[in-house]
C-alpha cells in the first residue's frame, strides 16, 4: 500500500491479512525472480484457488506440472501460518538437503520483505529454521526415515513426494504426528504408477481417502501458451514430457507395457457377468465355455496364507480371448482341485500350472488325480492332450530366470499386436504397477503380479511359445532385455519396441505340437507324499 497508513489502518491490516492469505501475499509479499530481481509477489487465479484450498481443506494432494510457482505458494502459505497464528509446528520436507534449504530461503526472503509494523513477532533463523515468538516455527529438512516423527505438526509440506525414497515408510511414521488437528500438503509432479503418492492421489480422486485432490497441468498457468509448451518440451522425450508437464502417471515411469497398450487395455475392461466363488467371489467370468472350443487354465501359485495370491486364467485357444479368472487366497492342492472344476466345465481344458517351488504341490495333485489334459513340455501325440513321455516328469510350467523372461516377452507381444484380449480391471491394476527394475520387470512394492505371470504363462501357451526352438527361446531373452534398454534410452535399439519384429507363433487359433526341452527342476523328477512339501505351507 502506497499511503501513509494510521495506527487503526494497521490494525485493520493486519486483521484482514491474518484472514486473507490471498490478500496477505499479493499485498505485501516480494519474492526473488530469476531474471528480474525482487519483485512484488503477484499470483495468478489458479494459484489463488490453491492457497484457498490450503486454507479451507485440512488435507491437500496436488498432482503438479513444473514451472507453476508452486513450491513458491506454499512456502508463502506457510510463512502466513507461521505470522498470524501462535504454536504452529510447520515441517517441509524436500528430496534433497539443498533442496530444503532452498525452501527455506524462499520463506526467510519473504518475511524479511514486510513492513516491520507487519511482523508482530520477532523471530531467530538457522539455515534451515525460522522460530518466532509466538511460539511458531517453519522448519525444512530431507528426507529421511525418522523426520518429523517425534513432532505434533500442525502443517506438514511435502514436496516431489513421487520422487521420495521409501515415502510409504515415511509416511507410515508422519502420519500420527497429524493426528491432533495437523493438516498435510502433498505435492509432486508423477513418476509412475505405484507408490504412496500414487496411492493417495488415486484414492483421493476416487473419495476414498481424506485429501482433497488438485490437478495443475501446464495449461493452468496463463503465461503458457501451446507456443510455450511445444518451446519447452521440443528436445525432451516422451517420458520426460509427461512427468514434467503432462501430469501422466502412466507414461512417466517405467511400465512393462507401453502407455499405449495400456490404453487399450483399460478400454476393454467391462465387468464380469458372473463372480463365483465363496467370499470375495474370486473368479471372474466373462463368457461361458462354447462347444467345440479348446481352452487353456494357466496358473500361478502362491502359499494360500500370505501375502501373494494364487491365480489362473481361461484362455479360448481358438479366439485368444481371456474367458475368466481366478484371483484369491488358497492352499496349492486345493487350487489344483479348483483348476480341475473349471478344466471340466470348459471342455476339459488344457491345465498348466506353475510346477516349481509353492507349485509344486498344485501339480502333483492334478497329475494323482488322473485328469486328461496336463501340459507337459516332453509330450507325444496330439499337442492338446499332452501324453507325457517321462512317466516321472510333472505338468505344468517351471518358472526360472529365464523361462520368466520367455513367457513375458510372449505376453507383452500378444498384447502389443492386439493378438490377446482382456477384459480384467484388476489384470489393468496389476500391468499398472509392474516396472522395470533395471532389465527385470517386477512389481513395485505394495503390488502384485499373480495374474500377470498366470497369464504370461497361458499367452506363451497359446501364443505358441511351447513351440519355439532354443535358439528362438535365446532370441526372446535378448528381445525383452533390448525392450527394456529401449524403454530407458530410445537411443539404444533403431526405432524402439515398434521396430523389433514378433518371434513367437503368430497363429493364435492353434496349440504349437512341437515342444521345447528345458531341464527339469530335480526336486520334479519324482513323486512324493504330500507330507514331503508340507514345508512349504507352513
Amino acid at each position: 500500500m502506497s499511503r501513509a497508513l494510521t495506527r487503526e489502518d494497521r490494525i485493520n491490516e493486519i486483521v484482514r491479512c491474518g484472514q486473507d492469505p490471498v490478500y496477505f501475499i499479493n499485498e505485501y509479499m516480494s519474492v526473488q525472480h530469476s531474471t528480474r530481481g525482487t519483485v512484488q509477489f503477484n499470483t495468478y487465479p489458479f494459484q489463488d484457488d490453491v492457497i484457498k484450498s490450503m486454507q479451507q481443506n485440512r488435507f491437500n494432494i496436488v498432482l503438479k506440472s513444473r514451472q507453476l510457482g508452486l513450491s513458491t505458494i506454499t512456502a508463502a502459505y506457510a510463512a502466513w501460518l507461521a505470522l498470524f497464528y501462535k504454536d504452529k509446528n510447520i515441517l517441509i520436507i524436500a528430496t534433497k538437503k539443498d533442496v530444503a534449504m532452498n525452501l527455506m530461503k524462499k520463506v526467510k526472503f519473504m518475511i524479511k520483505s514486510l513492513p516491520d509494523w507487519l511482523v508482530l513477532p520477532s523471530f531467530e533463523e538457522t539455515m534451515t529454521s525460522l522460530r518466532f515468538s509466538n511460539g511458531s516455527e517453519i522448519k525444512a529438512v530431507p528426507t529421511s526415515p525418522d523426520a518429523g516423527r517425534s513432532e505434533a505438526l500442525s502443517l506438514l509440506i511435502v514436496d516431489e513426494a513421487a520422487i521420495i525414497r521409501d515415502f510409504d515408510e515415511i509416511w507410515t511414521g508422519l502420519a500420527p504426528t497429524l493426528s491432533t488437528g495437523g493438516s498435510a500438503i502433498v505435492l509432486s509432479t508423477p513418476y509412475g504408477v505405484g507408490g504412496m503418492y500414487y496411492k493417495l492421489w488415486t484414492e483421493a480422486s476416487a473419495g476414498q481417502n481424506n485429501f482433497n485432490p488438485i490437478t495443475l497441468p501446464w495449461y493452468v498457468h496463463p503465461e503458457h501458451d501451446q507456443a510455450w509448451f511445444d518451446n519447452e518440451t521440443k528436445n525432451l522425450p516422451k517420458k520426460k514430457i509427461a512427468q514434467e508437464y503432462l501430469c501422466d502417471f502412466i507414461t512417466s515411469g517405467d511400465t512393462f507395457l507401453q502407455a499405449d497398450v495400456l490404453e487399450v487395455l483399460r478400454e476393454m475392461i467391462r465387468n464380469p457377468t458372473e463372480k463365483l466363488g465363496v467370499g470375495n467371489k474370486a473368479v471372474w467370468v466373462w463368457q461361458k465355455p462354447i462347444t467345440n472350443h479348446r481352452y487353456v487354465i494357466s496358473a500361478d501359485v502362491a502359499r494360500g496364507d500370505a501375502a501373494d495370491y494364487s491365480a489362473f486364467h481361461i484362455i479360448d485357444a481358438e479366439t485368444a480371448n481371456v474367458v475368466a479368472e481366478y484371483m484369491g487366497k488358497i492352499p496349492p492342492d486345493r487350487l489344483a482341485e479348483l483348476m480341475i472344476e473349471y478344466g471340466r466345465m470348459y471342455n476339459t481344458a488344457l491345465l498348466c500350472p506353475e510346477n516349481n517351488a509353492i507349485g509344486y504341490p498344485t501339480a502333483i495333485t492334478l497329475k494323482r488325480s488322473g485328469y486328461p489334459r496336463l501340459f507337459y513340455d516332453n509330450h507325444r501325440g496330439d499337442p492338446f492332450m499332452h501324453v507325457s513321455l517321462d512317466e516321472d516328469e510333472l505338468p505344468g510350467f517351471s518358472t526360472q530366470k529365464n523361462s520368466r523372461v520367455q513367457i513375458l516377452s510372449t505376453l507383452e507381444e500378444l498384447l502389443r499386436n492386439k493378438q490377446l484380449s482382456s477384459y480384467s480391471q484388476r489384470l489393468y491394476d496389476q500391468l499398472q504397477a509392474f516396472v522395470w527394475n533395471g532389465s527385470k520387470p517386477s512389481a513395485l512394492k505394495d503390488s502384485h503380479d499373480d495374474l500377470i505371470m498366470s497369464l504370461a504363462i497361458g499367452a506363451w501357451i497359446v501364443g505358441g511359445g511351447s513351440g519355439m526352438t532354443d535358439q528362438q527361446n535365446v532370441m526372446a531373452i535378448a528381445l525383452l532385455k533390448g525392450i527394456s534398454v529401449s524403454r530407458r534410452n530410445p537411443n539404444e535399439l533403431p526405432g524402439g519396441i515398434n521396430d523389433v519384429k514378433p518371434l513367437v507363433n503368430p497363429n493364435i487359433s492353434g496349440i504349437n505340437a512341437n515342444s521345447v526341452h528345458r531341464p527339469k527342476d530335480p526336486s520334479q523328477v519324482r513323486h512324493a507324499d504330500v507330507n514331503d512339501f508340507s514345508w512349504l505351507l507352513r
